[in-house]
């Protein structure tokens, strides 16, 4: 009897993991489109949606496209050909996947813009990311905060601004949102751009390249600040600030009497946190890719369930064809004071790391 019931069960536990992947795929498949893994942010995204759209139920098409775009495009295509339920894009340029929604629409798959607005489609039918004005409000914000921290006994300030990719919509949110603090302070004469390039036209760095925001910070110093001193950098991206932190530091910047100008970034990547530990970065903004993941994980079960997927913000996200229905989420702001709580205690990196 022993043996006959010990048969009965292997057979049911074997129906039973037979059984379980066709759940998963009757519940759907996801196809999630990211841009590159030379940014660890990327890397953060995909591992957190796969974990929560799995632990969900459904199955995940996770590709990268190493910020190619014939790469991405080929990527989405394959995913609307094999049958996805639904694309989650965090597009590399956001003006290039129109025709790739068409179709995508045409064969009844719905679309989630992942962080980055996607541009001139009608069918992009919602938008999960941060709020993004807010993001360059707290970088520029920590820029002042931090000049008169370390520079109190100057009247005004010599800076440089830079900007992120002109093909990511999110770019110009930040830069607008920075320059909102910014720009009374220009006007009055508070802050100084020496070197007198600004508007994104001018200061954007094609594809977020910490090697081209590096070349130009170089550029900067050699052309504007051999017989002046720079005091701080508007940076919009951790990865840039790393780059615009070695030009600095190649000159001199942040030994003897030469005190480091105040940076900002964005992210709280792994070495811009160790950057700011050490004294260098001024500060980040963190955005957890975590809760990211859930608000798109649930706009997704609200759409293939027939249900209205949850969004707090209808007015701000033109496209050019639409105003997109959005959830935006809090960035916050983070610096020597704060990073312990803000990114260790909640788990997004682990102490023993730093």
């Amino acid at each position: 009897m022993k043996r006959r019931t010990f048969g009965l069960t292997a057979l049911a536990l074997s129906t039973a993991l037979v059984a379980m992947p066709t759940f998963a795929a009757e519940k759907g498949t996801i196809g999630i489109a990211m841009p590159t893994k030379s940014s660890a942010r990327w890397i953060s995204d995909g591992d957190s949606m796969v974990e929560q759209f799995e632990a969900a139920g459904y199955d995940v098409d996770l590709q990268y496209a190493e910020d190619d775009i014939p790469n991405q495009l080929a990527q989405i295509e394959n995913m609307i050909t094999k049958g996805v339920d639904v694309l989650v894009i965090a597009a590399i340029d956001g003006t290039t996947l129109s025709n790739a929604l068409e179709n995508a629409n045409a064969a009844g798959i719905k679309t989630i813009a992942y962080d980055r607005l996607i541009r001139d489609s009608e069918y992009v039918d919602y938008y999960a990311t941060f709020d993004n004005f807010k993001v360059g409000v707290q970088q520029a914000t920590s820029v002042v905060d931090g000049l008169k921290e370390r520079f109190p006994d100057q009247d005004t300030w010599n800076v440089e601004l830079f900007g992120g990719s002109p093909d990511d919509n999110n770019a110009y949110f930040f830069y607008n949102g920075a320059m909102s603090v910014l720009q009374p302070l220009i006007d009055a004469g508070t802050i100084n751009i020496v070197s007198g390039q600004m508007g994104m036209d001018t200061v954007g760095t094609l594809r977020w390249d910490g090697a081209v925001a590096q070349s130009r910070m170089d550029n900067l110093l050699s052309a504007h600040y051999t017989d002046a001193t720079i005091n701080g950098v508007l940076s919009p991206y951790d990865g840039l600030s790393i780059g615009i932190l070695s030009s600095l530091k190649g000159v001199g910047y942040g030994s003897g009497d030469l005190l480091m100008p105040i940076v900002s970034g964005q992210d709280a990547e792994l070495q811009s946190i160790k950057s700011i530990i050490a004294g260098e970065q001024y500060s980040t903004v963190f955005k957890d890719t975590r809760e990211l993941a859930r608000v798109t994980v649930g706009m997704v079960e609200a759409l293939l369930q027939g249900g209205e997927p949850e969004i707090n913000d209808t007015t701000t996200y033109d496209n050019g064809k639409k105003i997109v229905p959005s959830y935006l989420l809090e960035p916050v702001s983070v610096d020597g004071s704060n990073y312990e709580a803000i990114v260790i205690d909640s788990g997004y990196h682990k102490k023993d790391d730093l």
